[in-house]
């Protein structure tokens, strides 16, 4: 009796372990954002990053599109946000997105730049659950006086735009 009591210990206090510590590590989602002071679509030596914005980890049904889990972080001084997602969201479409900037003449958002796909299962191989979004970008209302020398570095001018 008392060994299979043993032998049942041993084989489902893995499992139990296993289960526990799954619940307890939550995925980590990590980016910035930023204000595009040239309005290149990219950025640049003149661009500034955003402490305050909002923006929001979205999951989606892969085939209905429909919303099934939302989290919501806050950009730190440096304009980097972590948001934390406690579980796998298998084959769900996730994105990182932009949702608001405190900034008053920089607070639209940079279409191609206002969402970043983002993978938040384990079933891939990754052994991390730290993720990172590529850069989320708001737009500038007016460039900066200066913008012309910054993307003369890139060597673009006005007419490639």
């Amino acid at each position: 009796m008392a060994r299979q009591f043993l032998l049942v210990a041993f084989c489902l206090l893995p499992a139990i372990v296993s289960a526990v510590r799954q619940a307890s590590d939550p995925y980590t989602v990590e980016g910035r954002v930023y204000c595009d002071t040239c309005q290149c679509g990219f950025e640049t030596t003149a661009t500034t990053y955003i402490a305050g914005a909002k923006v929001r980890v979205e999951c989606k049904d892969r085939h209905t599109t429909e919303l099934l889990h939302s989290a919501e972080g806050t950009t730190d001084k440096s304009g980097a946000f972590k948001i934390y997602i406690k579980e796998d969201q298998g084959e769900r479409l996730c994105d990182a997105v932009l949702v608001s900037s405190p900034q008053k003449n920089c607070k639209s958002a940079d279409p191609g730049r206002d969402r970043s796909r983002i993978v938040l299962t384990s079933n891939n191989g990754m052994m991390s659950k730290r993720r990172f979004a590529n850069a989320l970008g708001f737009v500038r209302d007016q460039p900066l006086a200066h913008c012309a020398q910054v993307l003369q570095q890139y060597h673009i001018n006005d007419d490639q735009f």
